[in-house]
């Protein structure tokens, strides 16, 4: 299984392989000015020269990043679709999903740091995806490089009391995984979704994800996506979020600011933790200049 990941240490860009266990030393390469997403797109080979060795008692000078991630917030988009999961098929479901747009490159969080979402929120849910990772060529071609995992924190209070608000519900931060993995979209990914409150354990629940998952074909779903020439700038890295099972909402559950979500993708051996954050005034709360 081939990972690739992308970090800071001691105010030096690096990238390593493989998927790294808690406590173990890293071996990192340095970036320099190595276009990553490029030679993934062309697949050439990444280079393995200069390694790093950083001890297990130095990691947490370790900062990760989004895999891939631009430098520039613009020339990276992140959106998805939505209601694609064999779960969610009833009779009004559409002959092509949702697609919707999340923001550009500074949407994207890590794990550990804070989500953020509008004051105004109806009811905020977690979203456990697949997140499939493209960088669109010179000639306008994106090229598939590699999938990772993330939370597509959604407003579904929103997007429930008016279908025609699914823009506005989806615009809160998502988080990705530091870790993309180099391989086919997968077929089945299994994990569980735990939620906290003020340090307790407030909700818990399991999820199933992946392209045997999905009711619509993959291919067919993202070449209708990708047929937009407004979408192929050269050089964009695209973040495509593939949709969710159920999630704490279905259950029951309502989500509130200062909710500790965590993500375990047990089949992959990926965890995502991250702080809901309230992060925007209400719309009555607004100031105007010179009132």
């Amino acid at each position: 299984m081939n990972v690739l990941f992308e970090c800071t240490y001691r105010n030096d860009r690096y990238f390593g392989l493989g998927l790294p266990a808690d406590g173990e030393p890293l071996r990192l390469v340095p970036r320099g000015g190595v276009d990553l997403a490029g030679l993934l797109a062309e697949g050439a080979a990444l280079p393995d020269a200069g390694t790093v060795a950083v001890p297990a008692h130095e990691r947490h000078s370790v900062s990760f990043r989004p895999p891939l991630l631009p430098d520039s917030p613009g020339d990276a988009m992140v959106g998805g679709f939505m209601q694609t999961h064999n779960v969610k098929v009833d009779a009004e479901t559409p002959a092509q999903p949702n697609w919707f747009l999340k923001g550009l490159g500074d949407v994207l969080r890590t794990s550990g740091e804070e989500l953020r979402a509008p004051a105004s929120s109806v009811a905020l849910t977690e979203e456990a995806e697949v997140v499939l990772v493209y960088v669109t060529g010179d000639d306008r071609t994106p090229r598939y490089v590699g999938y990772g995992f993330g939370n597509d924190l959604t407003d579904i209070g929103r997007f429930r009391r008016h279908r025609g608000h699914l823009s506005y519900a989806k615009l809160c931060d998502a988080a990705v995984a530091p870790w993309l993995f180099l391989g086919e979209p997968p077929c089945h990914v299994t994990g569980h979704v735990r939620i906290e409150r003020d340090g307790e354990p407030a909700w818990h629940g399991d999820f199933t994800t992946g392209t045997k998952a999905l009711h619509y074909g993959l291919d067919d779903i993202v070449q209708g996506l990708f047929a937009f020439d407004a979408l192929l700038a050269p050089g964009r890295v695209h973040y495509v979020y593939i949709g969710a099972d159920r999630s704490s909402f279905h259950g029951g559950f309502r989500m509130a600011d200062g909710d500790r979500v965590t993500l375990d993708f047990t089949s992959h051996g990926v965890t995502l933790s991250n702080t809901v954050r309230y992060a925007s005034p209400a719309p009555g709360d607004a100031v105007c200049e010179g009132s």
